[in-house]
């Protein structure tokens, strides 16, 4: 959310800068008007209770002269009657700047490129080199049901489009891909593994900003109410709603492999094949907690913590800086990696790095005290995949693919099954 005293105080510059984000300005004119005339109604409401008040007084002053009180008397009664219709109105109207501050995207970070889509977005470097084969590399969607290791059709069965079974070697593959992912981020990066609830109050939502500009995105629950977690850093970062924290205890760094669910909405005949945009799979991810004046490293650390996971597997990638109009609604600025798949000859998004700054922090109501005490402050949050354990099986099958069939297994991975060095073609 962003800070109201901001969105008064400089309407010009708020409004130049949600453009660039996309978003509808006259909204942002809407709200101000309403914004104005809440402001005016808790002014006079205000006012009415001082002159009540001192009409109070002046009855029982009245009273104890033993003079007419009759007229005061009335004025109390008509200034309560103003009181209660002020009430009434004042709550409608705090509601609606309520809902339309929350419907505001975060504003974008200075460094970020301007423009509406991601055909503005800025590369900032490429790793590793694509892998030159001598024959025709497959895509997963194929070479994965060869191998035995994914069902789509079986999937289909189940539950629809966009679900995927794996089996055998494709099943200890992504639970492989994913201890590695935990050890390396504990063990290295100084994260706390959580295996927090996989469903989640609608205030949790609107903490992080799916709620709620996004919810026809999300699978919900009944007759709970609950719904299913898009991503863990839901739980994550809702862990301190609420709550003060001490400075000293920051930064707070947090990691969970945990199963999301997204209903795709708004991707309607986009990456109908293979795993790429699934209803319901599996993702490492990393939260933290920082001091406003640290988010900005902060992030470069975060998403060369992401980055560490692709060179462990020796997987080329680049290096994205999102623009404006391509960003995550709560994003104050966002590096997208992109991991190279051979059979689609693209780079595709493998993980999203953001830096949220206090955006998400005052939607979930999250400060921290300074050491020593003195007035609190909201923190910084930041998240990013590290990794989308299924695009990363995707992204081994299709960079690690051999002429005879098989599938190396990259060397960092292969302590985690058994020794194993090659998922082996199909007999005959």
């Amino acid at each position: 959310m962003l800070p109201r005293d901001l969105l008064r105080s400089e309407p010009d510059a708020v409004r130049r800068r949600l453009a660039t984000r996309g978003f509808d300005t006259a909204e942002f004119d809407r709200w101000l008007e309403t914004d104005e005339a809440w402001r005016a109604l808790v002014h006079e409401d205000e006012e009415l209770k001082r002159e009540r008040n001192d009409a109070s007084k002046r009855i029982g002053l009245l009273k104890r002269e033993g003079k007419d009180a009759d007229e005061a008397i009335a004025q109390v009664s008509r200034i309560k009657e103003r009181l209660s219709e002020l009430d009434a109105r004042r709550d409608v109207l705090a509601a609606q700047v309520e809902a339309g501050a929350l419907r505001m995207p975060n504003l974008a970070h200075p460094t970020v490129p301007e423009g509406p889509d991601e055909s503005a977005n800025r590369e900032e470097r490429r790793v590793g080199e694509p892998p030159q084969f001598d024959f025709e590399p497959e895509a997963h969607w194929d070479l994965g049901p060869r191998l035995g290791i994914l069902d789509f059709e079986r999937a289909a069965k189940l539950a629809g489009a966009r679900f995927a079974v794996a089996f055998g070697l494709g099943a200890r593959m992504e639970r492989a891909l994913a201890q590695l992912m935990l050890d390396l981020h504990t063990e290295e990066h100084g994260y706390l593994e959580v295996h927090p609830p996989f469903l989640a109050h609608a205030e949790a939502l609107v903490g992080t900003g799916q709620l709620p500009k996004f919810a026809d995105d999300l699978f919900r629950v009944e007759p709970s109410g609950h719904l299913l977690i898009p991503t863990a850093e839901v739980p994550l970062t809702n862990l301190h709603r609420d709550e003060i924290v001490h400075t000293e205890d920051l930064p707070l760094r947090y990691t969970a492999h945990t199963p999301c669910f997204r209903a795709e909405a708004g991707s309607y005949g986009r990456d109908v094949r293979g795993l790429i945009r699934q209803h319901q799979f599996h993702k490492v991810e990393l939260v933290q907690l920082v001091e406003p004046e640290r988010s900005d490293e902060a992030l470069e650390e975060l998403t060369h913590h992401a980055e560490r996971v692709l060179q462990r597997l020796e997987l080329p990638y680049r290096v994205l800086t999102l623009s404006t109009g391509d960003m995550g609604f709560a994003a104050r600025k966002t590096y997208d990696l992109e991991v190279w798949l051979p059979g689609q000859q693209a780079y595709r998004e493998i993980s999203s790095c953001s830096n949220c700054g206090d955006f998400q922090a005052r939607r979930a109501h999250i400060r921290h005290r300074p050491a020593g005490g003195g007035k609190t402050h909201y923190v910084h949050t930041l998240n990013g995949s590290g990794l989308a354990v299924g695009r990363t099986l995707i992204a081994v099958l299709e960079n690690y693919q051999r002429a005879d069939g098989s599938v190396e297994i990259p060397g960092a991975l292969r302590p985690y099954l058994g020794g194993l060095d090659a998922i082996p073609a199909p007999a005959g």
